[in-house]
Order: C-alpha cells, then structure tokens, then sequence
C-alpha cells in the first residue's frame, strides 16, 4: 500500500523523519512525504537521509519540531510516480484525491497552527484522525513536562507518532468520554507572550518550591474498612484517612496491602530523599494501624516503586516497577516479608511503568503504559496475555489499546464487582498523580480492550494535598497515597555526608 503524508507549506521536521522511519518498518507499506509547499508539487519518497539519526541521537540539540535543512547533508528524495491508496494530511490543507484521505485534527482544527495554539495555552489537545466526518482513530496524550512548552511539544509529537502508526496498522484507537465534573475549563487564548510569562512565574515558583520543600513528598492515607469502599462510594468516606507516619527525610507512596497467614502486611515504596532512588519497604498492620515502621524488603541497582504483590500457589509474588532497568520483573518471597529473588523477567526490553495483573476469563492479563520512544510515561496502555502468571506473555494485537493521560496508567489492583471489572487508573492531565479515577472494562479480550471512566477524585477536605494517586485494599483496610509539604533541613549538610551522598 503507497502512503503519502502531506505536510503543505511547513518545512520539513524532526517529526516528519521519525515518523516515517515508524512507518517504513511496517511490511507492505511504501510511505512517502509531499512537500509541494516546499519542494515542488511531486510526492516525494523519503530515502535514508544523512543527518536524521545524529539528531535523533542528541534530543536535548534537536527537539521533534525542529526543521530538517534538506540542502544541509541531507539527499535530496525521489520523486514518485504511482498514486498513494491513502494520503494522510498533517496540515490544514484541503483533502486529495486518494482513494482514502485522513486528516489529523487538534480539538478538531487541522494544522500546525491548531498544534501550537495548544502548546502555547499549556495544554495537551485531544488528537483524532479523520476520514471525513468518520474517526479513525483518537487519544488524548500527555506529558511530564508542564512546565516546558519545547519538552512537552516533544511529549505531544512522540506520541502523534504512536497514534499515527496505530492507525495505519488498522487500530481504531478510542478515548472515554470523561465525567462533566472532571473535565477542566478550556484555557482561555492566551497568546504566546502571555503564556511564556505564565510559564517563566510557574518554573520561578516551582524552584522556590524545590529549593525549600522536598520535591515530590507523598504519603500514604488508610482507614478500616468499616462499610462501602472507594470503588463503592466513589468519593472520600465521611471518616477522611490516617497517615502512615514518615520522619521526613523520606516518603512513601505506592501502598500495596497483602493478607498472608491472617496477617495484613503493607509493601511501600520507600523513597530516601538523599538517596534519590526508591527500594521497596514493608509493615505489618493491625486493625489500629501499623504496627512498627516500614522496614526495607527489597533493594536492587534502579529506582523500585509500585510493589504489586499477590499471593498465588501457597507463595506470594511481587512485580515491582523498575522502568529504569527497561523490563517488568516477577519476584518471589522466600522469607516473607523479605527475601525476595528474582522468579522471571516478563517482559524484556521496555520501559513500562505500574505493571498491574488481573485473572479473567481464564486468561492473566498485565496492564503497563510504555514510553513508546519518547513521550509521557503514563499516557500509552499496552496489555499482554498468558495462560500463567508466570507467563509466557503475548503482546495483545491491537497494542498500544489506549492512549489517555487521564485513564491509561494503572493506579491499583482491580476488582470484580456485580460481573464487571473495576480499574483504578491515573488521571495525570494536570500533572502526574493529579487525580483518581475508576474506569468499568467494557472489553477485555484478544480482540479488543475499552473502559467507560465512572468518577475521578480528587484532593480535597477529607484528603488534604496536592494529588491523589492509588488505590488499594486487602484484610479489611483500604489504602490511598497523595502528596504533601515537607521542610528540607535548614542546616547545610556536613562536608562528609555530602561526599557520601554524591557516592550514591
């Protein structure tokens, strides 16, 4: 099938090269690019061109919005002569006259300009793919890099990128309608002026902030499980929560509860603000709370969080995150709470953020988002079938089946309730771990996946703070994590716990 993407009076971009790069390894495909507002009125093939993988090898030099000089080293391309069976249209120009035509919208405007007007208000648009009045394919993709217009313009083309490719593959990528209540106003018209002095107030608060408070501080929230839960309420119980206690120096986040041998033990991550890296630490709970301080269980060379743990077989197993190390690991303990070894590598070669397991229909089922070469971690779901826990693990077809900055990341076990299966997941439009939401799987099969998200929480009286994260319940106690204010030391460490900080 010929493909040609056309991209009007814009110059060529850094997008443009990975994008077709993405579209060239797909068997059958021939893509090409028409720049007749840049090099004449022929589609052109885009051959390999000398230059685009030393930009590609310096990101922090050459983000994906910047121009490609095709006179600067780069060969000049071949001119087609067959007609494309489908012409994709990444600007505002009129559709051709392909036997197929899509267009790629910006909160339905066509366009560069629909793509900047975003970035410049500060925010992420919903991104569809149309063929005429027909969606072909939609997400609604995020970024960690709020306050960075280029870092987030990058975050948004990455995954443009992601959709793109899905949708020549043949997925009919969907995103779910948000509750009236969770949607945010539209940002008004800012302008671009108005936005960088936003942006330059924001970055100067947030320095003031990182200078005098630890950045982030979360906490874990608790409660007994006295009637409904959270996936029943679906607001904070009338009771508020409990903090589990920190000294300061350190935080945690991620509360996976676990009931062994009629005991309730909470697995954490434990996150040493002068270590810079999280190792994952546990407590056993009494009705009354914890009874102790959470003490390490698992440390290994990369950052660990998200201690998804279960018990199966008479064993209980683990699988934390450790994205760094670019697989999702199952441990198995050996002297629970501790002594934990490494059982199987899942899945190798990625980076996968809160890999979540759920047994249905005779199937296990991971849930992960993927940081697809670039982009936001949480905004992409990828899932994977086995016939074991243990695996072996096949990518599901249809992959990624989601791409949402409110609803892809995992935030917790699910659950089954009435027949249908209850998913809690990150809301992360307005920042990481900004929200809670519950999200109804409506499809969960080798075919397909789709969710419907019921309610999102927030922050708020009954759980004061800046974010809410996770949801997790086990042995008639329910868990949440949030974040929260915490003074550095005012006094300067001395000379010999600095050098033995930076060792580390």
């Amino acid at each position: 099938m010929k493909l040609t993407l056309t991209i009007g009076a814009s110059p060529l971009r850094r997008w443009h090269l990975d994008l077709i790069d993405r579209l060239r390894k797909i068997p059958g495909l021939d893509p090409s690019i028409d720049g007749a507002g840049r090099q004449g009125t022929q589609p052109q093939r885009l051959s390999d061109m000398p230059g685009a993988d030393q930009a590609r090898s310096h990101p922090a030099q050459s983000h994906l919005f910047t121009t490609v000089a095709v006179s600067n080293g780069v060969r000049q391309l071949e001119a087609l002569s067959a007609p494309a069976d489908l012409v994709l249209a990444l600007d505002d120009a009129p559709s051709g006259t392909a036997s197929r035509n899509w267009r790629l919208l910006f909160d339905g405007q066509p366009g560069e300009a629909a793509l900047l007007a975003a970035a410049a208000a500060g925010r992420m648009p919903l991104v569809e793919i149309m063929a005429g009045d027909v969606l072909v394919a939609a997400g609604r993709p995020g970024s960690e890099n709020n306050r960075a217009p280029q870092a987030m313009l990058d975050d948004l083309l990455s995954r443009m990128i992601t959709l793109i490719v899905a949708a020549v593959q043949g997925s009919s990528l969907r995103v779910p309608a948000l509750p009236p209540a969770a949607a945010p106003p539209p940002a008004p018209a800012a302008g671009l002026v108005r936005s960088m002095l936003k942006a330059a107030v924001s970055t100067a608060a947030d320095r003031f902030y990182r200078r005098w408070f630890h950045a982030p501080h979360w906490r874990v929230g608790w409660r007994r499980l006295d009637g409904p839960d959270l996936f029943e309420l679906q607001r904070h119980p009338a009771s508020g929560w409990r903090v589990l206690p920190d000294d300061g120096s350190r935080f945690y986040a991620d509360p996976f509860p676990v009931e062994h041998r009629g005991r309730v033990t909470l697995f954490v991550e434990d996150f040493v603000h002068a270590a810079g890296k999280g190792i994952i630490s546990a407590v056993e709970f009494g009705p009354d709370g914890p009874l102790g301080t959470p003490e390490p269980v698992l440390e290994q060379p990369g950052h660990l969080s998200y201690p998804f743990v279960f018990e199966r077989d008479g064993e209980v197993w683990m699988i934390p995150e450790s994205c760094s190390a670019g697989r999702i690991d199952l441990f198995r303990a050996t002297a629970f709470p501790s002594g934990w070894v490494r059982e199987a590598t899942l899945v190798d070669d990625i980076v996968a953020s809160d890999a979540t397991l759920i047994e249905h229909d005779g199937l296990w089922w991971l849930f992960a988002t993927v940081q697809d070469r670039g982009g936001s971690y949480s905004d992409t779901l990828h899932l994977w079938s086995a016939p074991d826990f243990r695996g072996p693990w096949t990518p599901h077809r249809a992959n990624p089946v989601l791409i949402d900055i409110a609803s892809a990341r995992p935030a917790g076990r699910m659950v089954l309730r009435g027949g249908s299966l209850l998913r809690p997941v990150q809301d992360c439009r307005n920042g990481y771990g900004k929200a809670l939401g519950i999200a109804r799987v409506t499809r969960l099969d080798n075919e397909g996946f789709s969710q419907e998200i019921e309610t999102i929480l927030g922050p708020g009286q009954l759980w004061p703070g800046r974010r809410l994260h996770s949801l997790n319940s086990a042995g008639g106690l329910e868990f949440i994590d949030g974040s929260a204010l915490a003074l550095r030391p005012l006094r300067a460490p001395r000379p010999e716990a600095a050098k033995a900080r930076s060792a580390t």
